[in-house]
């Protein structure tokens, strides 16, 4: 049974029992000398014995309707107020409320949003927590597992294919024919296990990436080239200049740096690599050449995910990349970070 049903109910049933115990306390006192006046006597053409009844029931049901809709209404508030938070939302809760008791559960449901938000908002920052520990412990674990097995392809298959180099040295420059047959597929073999040496290299640069932990950009850049000048039969130069910059900046172009020399390594066949560091114009620019092969650049294929890797970490820090290369030339890779002064954005 709704509200407005039960209120008028309530407001006929008061004012039948009021219709019949006022008129029979009024005859108590005043009694009539004939009751068939009640019959006899007529309003709006009914008798005054059914008159009366029927007005009480009409003003009790006014009286229920109108006290039902206000119920109503107010209830209604209430439970769009519940809805809400049933949905997530914050409890609309306008209105004024006459009825005490309802004023305090419209304030007893603000003060429980009010805590299940806290709890929500405790929920999501103890998820984030967790997440972020979790991240920063799997990330612990790959560099863990990535340096061990950079140790171990070191002091096992790097030390291999260097003691296999030096024999094949050994046994072709005793050969006195170079034009045999077995001559040539003994440097072949040299030759395989030379570009074999490369491909480790930049396998252990990948796996093992030199950190710049407490380290600068140019000291970092000179440690790694110095490291890879004393393995690599190749000549290698570097000019860089000290250049102020931020450490996030500082580590994607060490990044990229890395990433570049891998690449050189495993694809070039480079005999030279020059790096250069320098500030001009605002500008804080880094650039990577070799001699080597080269690539068309043009060509679809080119579009590896080295370079996708690189280009995508020079925009992270607003710069810029190009890439310059040519079959059988070599190739020539540029990074252009703009300067920012500090506390402001550059208007150049």
């Amino acid at each position: 049974m709704s509200i407005i049903t039960r209120h008028i109910l309530k407001g006929i049933t008061i004012m039948l029992l009021l219709s019949i115990l006022l008129p029979s306390a009024v005859f108590l006192f005043f009694p009539l000398y004939d009751w068939s006046m009640l019959w006899e006597e007529r309003i709006i053409d009914l008798p005054f014995v059914m008159f009366i009844p029927a007005v009480s029931i009409i003003i009790g049901a006014i009286y229920g309707i109108m006290s039902g809709l206000q119920w109503k209404k107010q209830l209604q508030v209430l439970e769009d107020a519940l809805y809400h938070m049933e949905q997530g939302h914050a409890p609309k809760l306008k209105g004024d409320f006459r009825i005490q008791e309802l004023s305090r559960m419209a304030d007893r449901i603000s003060r429980v949003h009010r805590q299940v938000s806290e709890q929500a908002k405790m929920s999501q920052k103890l998820a984030n927590e967790k997440a972020e520990h979790d991240e920063k412990r799997i990330s612990e674990i790959v560099s863990q597992e990535r340096n061990r097995l950079a140790r171990e392809l070191h002091d096992s298959v790097s030390q291999q294919l260097f003691a296999a180099s030096m024999m094949m040295s050994a046994i072709t420059d005793g050969k006195m024919d170079v034009d045999n047959s077995e001559t040539r597929q003994l440097r072949l073999v040299e030759g395989m296990i030379h570009q074999s040496q490369l491909e480790m290299r930049a396998l252990l640069l990948h796996l093992r990436p030199a950190p710049l932990k407490d380290k600068s950009l140019q000291e970092g850049i000179q440690e790694l080239l110095v490291e890879l000048s004393q393995k690599v039969a190749m000549d290698i130069s570097w000019k860089i200049e000290p250049v102020p910059m931020d450490k996030g900046i500082e580590d994607h172009l060490f990044r990229i740096l890395q990433e570049s020399i891998s690449n050189t390594l495993r694809h070039s066949k480079a005999k030279s690599l020059e790096v250069l560091l320098i500030s001009r114009d605002d500008l804080i620019i880094l650039r990577i050449v070799d001699d080597g092969q080269g690539f068309a650049a043009e060509e679809p294929k080119t579009g590896s995910y080295g370079l996708q890797n690189m280009y995508e970490r020079a925009v992270e820090i607003g710069g810029t990349m190009k890439v310059v290369s040519v079959p059988n030339k070599g190739t020539r890779l540029e990074i252009k970070v703009p300067i920012m002064p500090a506390g402001g954005i550059s208007n150049d």
